[in-house]
């Protein structure tokens, strides 16, 4: 007959095995999901109470970022600004087996946003600025493209400044009447030498002062999740240092291609600019109110 200090110890020793066969998150919560291009694709891969590893997860050749939230797996997806709509297929490695699992990519308009330059050498650029921005546009690919593993990734951020949320994701830009890239980031808009933090912990993967972003600090928070900040006037850290969510990175400017002082906030997901609305617990539903609003007034 067993007592009961023996059965104790029998369903501790159980616990602790299940303990171990699967890893417990920290940073259980998932951001918004949004099937469209700029958006996320949130994923459902099975349980995660199988005792079977992480599973590995890839679109086309970038790896996924794969986390856990109520008991279950799930691959989060940047989907690309050019993404075509229609069915996807995410590559998913769960043990020895390889499978693919679709998903799809519904279509989406973004406004258009005309923008006025009166410094004309930032839409004309010289060769020599050509030249410059084209190689800080390649270095740029790269940063976005790193992959760093971790345990665990906070996908729930902060927003990095205190102010007016202003450019949207994901508009059409026009900069003196001639067509530009989207604009992949958010704006806050703030006065120059205002704090900007980071939105999650994570490593600085580099800093730099560029022709368009002006200076700016990249963090990569882990699994192929990076934040960018954007028209900083000053700089508080270095590449390599691990910050935590919340610490100052530097202070707000209009350095780069900037008509005034705020702060352009993106966020990268396997090598896709993303929403960073979507990673802000609420704040949609704070958005469409907001907009309900000016729209009754």
């Amino acid at each position: 007959m067993h007592t009961f200090s023996a059965i104790a110890l029998r369903i501790c020793r159980r616990l602790s095995l299940f303990v171990l066969a699967v890893p417990l998150l920290a940073y259980a919560s998932l951001p918004e999901s949004s099937n469209v291009p700029g958006g996320v694709a949130v994923v459902p891969l099975g349980s995660a109470l199988t005792g079977t590893n992480k599973p590995q997860t890839w679109l086309g050749d970038q790896p996924v970022l794969v986390t856990s939230d109520h008991d279950q797996w799930y691959a989060v997806i940047g989907l690309p600004l050019d993404m075509t709509p229609g069915s996807h297929e995410l590559s998913v490695k769960i043990g020895d087996e390889t499978k693919a699992q679709q998903f799809v990519v519904n279509p989406k308009d973004y406004p258009e946003q005309h923008v006025t330059l009166k410094d004309k050498s930032k839409v004309e650029l010289s060769a020599a600025d050509l030249a410059r921005a084209e190689r800080e546009i390649s270095a740029i690919k790269e940063l976005k493209h790193h992959w760093r593993p971790a345990q665990d990734t906070d996908l729930t951020f902060i927003v990095p400044a205190e102010g007016q949320l202003a450019g949207r994701f994901g508009v059409r830009r026009f900069f003196n009447g001639e067509p530009r890239s989207p604009h992949a980031g958010l704006d806050v808009a703030v006065a120059s030498g205002t704090p900007v933090k980071a939105s999650a912990q994570g490593q600085v993967l580099a800093v730099g002062d560029y022709f368009f972003n002006g200076k700016t600090v990249f963090v990569d928070h882990g699994n192929g999740l990076i934040t960018m900040y954007c028209h900083l006037e000053r700089i508080d850290v270095r590449t390599g240092e691990t910050v935590s969510k919340g610490q100052l990175l530097g202070l707000s400017g209009k350095t780069g291609r900037a008509t005034g002082p705020h702060l352009h906030w993106s966020v990268v997901l396997n090598g896709a600019m993303v929403d960073p609305e979507l990673f802000i617990p609420g704040i949609s539903s704070l958005t469409a109110i907001a907009e309900q609003s000016r729209k009754t007034k």
